[in-house]
């Protein structure tokens, strides 16, 4: 399977990592000596289960980052849904044939191959058009303690949502804004809720709602046919957003 990194945001002075990242790409954030990117690409190189690399951003700092692994470096893009789109058109290009692909993002540099060909391998069980990863709360407090994750609260489960999809090629030129509201809102559960129904949010705010329920709903909303995977690496939802994340990854990672 192919992977395609969003690469392409940049801290504003108002944002919490703007002190590390001074007006440059978050995905050059230093990781202990290392662009955080690379951390990213490092896991995908080594992951059995990818072939090619897209990354839609950090174009001009191309030379200073390695993949042994073919690689294409895109312009950024002004947002999310052209990010997704500029590298499903790329990967057209690149791997026709191609059926899913791997969606993530380049601020989780804790991810590991392992972690990476357990998504793929278990996604290629099935045939959806979406998987998304859920960590469960205990994995996640227990590989990062005190990460201060935001935990959607379901019926008899805690989870949190991960940073790395896999999503059918078919989806890649959907003009649905749908998609990207999704997106955004991706870390608030009651967001996410309000989105899809405010039903759906009475059974959250009152954890009447189930997991399996939670992704009929998305699908029969959004018109695709979804599968949430509960992930059991906590590195895949371990994304940094605030400053004591950066920290925690640094020292982590040393």
């Amino acid at each position: 399977m192919d992977a395609i990194i969003a690469a392409g945001g940049v801290p504003q002075p108002e944002d919490a990592l703007y002190e590390f990242t001074q007006g440059k790409p978050k995905a050059l954030l230093d990781i202990n000596g290392k662009p955080m990117l690379q951390w990213v690409l490092n896991a995908l190189d080594q992951a059995d289960t990818i072939d090619n690399i897209i990354v839609v951003g950090c174009q001009e700092q191309q030379n200073e980052l390695t993949c042994s692994k073919p690689i294409t470096f895109l312009p950024i893009q002004q947002d999310i849904l052209k990010t997704v789109q500029s590298g499903g058109e790329a990967l057209q290009k690149i791997n026709p044939s191609a059926e899913h692909v791997v969606l993530t993002s380049c601020d989780i540099p804790g991810v590991t191959p392992q972690s990476i060909n357990w998504v793929v391998n278990t996604a290629q069980e099935g045939n959806h058009d979406l998987y998304y990863n859920a960590i469960p709360r205990e994995v996640m407090e227990k590989r990062y303690p005190h990460s201060g994750r935001t935990y959607t609260k379901l019926k008899g489960l805690e989870v949190c949502g991960g940073d790395l999809t896999i999503v059918s090629t078919s989806l890649l030129s959907t003009d649905k804004e749908i998609f990207e509201r999704f997106f955004n809102a991706r870390k608030s559960p009651f967001k996410i809720a309000s989105l899809i129904g405010y039903d759906t949010l009475l059974l959250l705010l009152t954890r009447l709602l189930t997991l399996e329920n939670g992704v009929a709903r998305i699908s029969k909303r959004v018109g695709v046919d979804a599968h949430v995977l509960l992930c059991p690496y906590a590195e895949i939802g371990m994304d940094i957003d605030k400053p004591y994340h950066l920290k925690m990854l640094r020292q982590d990672l040393a």
